[in-house]
């Protein structure tokens, strides 16, 4: 075990996780508090590159949030206006392999965690990089990004989110974040881009783009939307889906040489080839 470096608390401030519970808010959390940080093979500090590295099972914890790593990296420069001596300030933190992030209430898995904390965004990449809430399940196959300005989080390739047997799936997802009234972030709209395929216990839906409010469980739908439900089969250029009530409204195709919304309804007992 090696000491603490406690400077590096205020490069870790993004621990407090990407999810419900708390805020990925790098100008709070007490952002001068030190951080332990431990690594089995040692902590290297390069001073000509500015640049600390932990390797080996590295562990960085502050509070209740941890990330561990193969290895972490911390980029800095030298805090030099009105005499100052011995700050630092960081602006690149990377967590390489095996890259787990936990808070009491949520997990982000990836290969490789880069915090850009100029522009307070960090992604988390890999092999199918995941963040896990009591709510949802996020995962991609590229990129999972998380923009604290904008308050979004994104997922690009092959996206997925999951909640209570409903699934969202599209070449990119974007999650917004609001507060609610204790205070904390939470999802309140998921935009979905490209291919998007949700489903439920009883329908498969299709479109072109799809926006998701999460309070009320409906979907609006636009683009080649097909509702596929026990069977029949509904087409439509516009669709809105309440995925609560299992009940949705398609919209014709205006301005079209045929703009009728096309079904086909199945007899009992039978079903599509």
């Amino acid at each position: 075990m090696f000491k603490p470096v406690p400077f590096l608390a205020a490069a870790l401030v993004f621990l407090t996780s990407i999810a419900q519970a708390q805020d990925l808010n790098l100008a709070s959390g007490s952002p001068n508090a030190p951080l332990e940080i431990y690594a089995d093979n040692g902590i290297e500090w390069q001073q000509n590159q500015q640049l600390i590295i932990a390797q080996g099972n590295a562990t960085a914890k502050r509070a209740d949030v941890t990330i561990t790593a193969d290895e972490l990296r911390a980029y800095y420069n030298d805090k030099t206006a009105d005499g100052a001596q011995g700050q630092t300030d960081i602006h690149r933190l990377e967590a390489i392999g095996s890259v787990k992030i936990t808070s009491p209430t949520e997990t982000a898995t990836g290969d490789k965690a880069v915090y850009d904390l100029k522009r307070a965004i960090m992604v988390l990449s890999g092999t199918r990089p995941q963040l896990v809430t009591p709510q949802d399940i996020i995962s991609a196959d590229d990129t999972l990004e998380y923009w604290e300005e904008r308050a979004q989080a994104v997922a690009r390739g092959n996206a997925t989110a999951v909640r209570e047997g409903r699934q969202i799936k599209a070449d990119v997802l974007v999650s917004l974040f609001s507060k609610n009234k204790q205070g904390n972030s939470e999802i309140n709209r998921v935009n979905a881009f490209g291919n998007v395929i949700i489903t439920t216990e009883t329908e498969h839906i299709t479109a072109d783009k799809g926006v998701y409010n999460v309070k009320s469980a409906v979907a609006t739908l636009t683009g080649s939307v097909k509702i596929k439900r026990n069977g029949n089969l509904l087409n439509g250029c516009s669709a809105t889906v309440n995925l609560k009530t299992n009940v949705s409204r398609l919209k014709s195709c205006a301005g079209t040489k045929d703009s009728r919304v096309r079904g086909l309804v199945l007899p009992s007992g039978k079903t599509m080839q």
